[in-house]
């Protein structure tokens, strides 16, 4: 993993939302807050601007972010992101403090790779149809991935790809799989319109034509 992202952030005495829309509006800050760890919840506020610049670099995400509070940097990693339903505003944001030796639970990207290759698409002529985009994970913060590669390489047309079947890193352990549950990842599917029998029957076509 690369060095962590860095932000200057400053902490934040007055609460409310008559505080937070005068605080996003007037000096153009997000309301955030840092939790977690041994140390008690502080409420702080980011620069809109420099948040937004960061957001739109997709190992933000799933990544260690140094939060620098008067001089002092918290490593931390983005819990929750609240936008505004209309406008490109952010509205709140929740980190959590990252305790070393401590595993913590993670929502890492997923990478999808091969898919132009694959059975399904190559040979059948399907479409690759994405499930979930991202995977959440208990991890230590040593070994926490910027994001996951999932091969559809071998993927034929109707199969489907759970998360039983990603090569995960042995440092990762899947939420969803430790609670049971072995969700449907990845898919190839036919285009509208073709028939069950419409490939089978263009092979036997292209080989009576010869």
């Amino acid at each position: 993993m690369s060095d962590a992202f860095t932000l200057n952030v400053e902490k934040r005495d007055v609460e409310g939302k008559g505080a937070s829309r005068r605080l996003r509006r007037l000096a153009g800050k997000v309301p955030a807050i840092i939790y977690g760890g041994k140390s008690e919840p502080q409420n702080i506020q980011i620069s809109h601007k420099d948040l937004v610049h960061h957001l739109e670099n997709e190992a933000f995400y799933s990544h260690i972010i140094s939060l620098v509070v008067d001089g002092k940097a918290e490593d931390v990693i983005l819990k929750d992101l609240q936008r505004h339903p209309a406008k490109p505003v952010i509205l709140h944001a929740d980190f959590q403090r990252v305790v070393k030796g401590q595993k913590m639970k993670v929502s890492v990207p997923l990478h999808f790779i091969n898919e132009a290759s694959a059975k399904g698409v190559k040979q059948g002529g399907g479409i690759v149809s994405h499930l979930v985009s991202e995977l959440e994970v208990n991890v230590l913060p040593k070994d926490l991935p910027e994001f996951i590669e999932v091969d559809v390489a071998n993927l034929e047309l109707g199969a489907t790809l759970h998360i039983s079947e990603i090569n995960l890193p042995k440092a990762l352990e899947s939420v969803e799989l430790a609670h049971g549950h072995d969700l449907p990842v990845v898919t190839i599917i036919k285009p509208r319109g073709m028939g069950s029998d419409d490939t089978a029957t263009e092979a036997e076509g292209e080989a009576d034509a010869e």
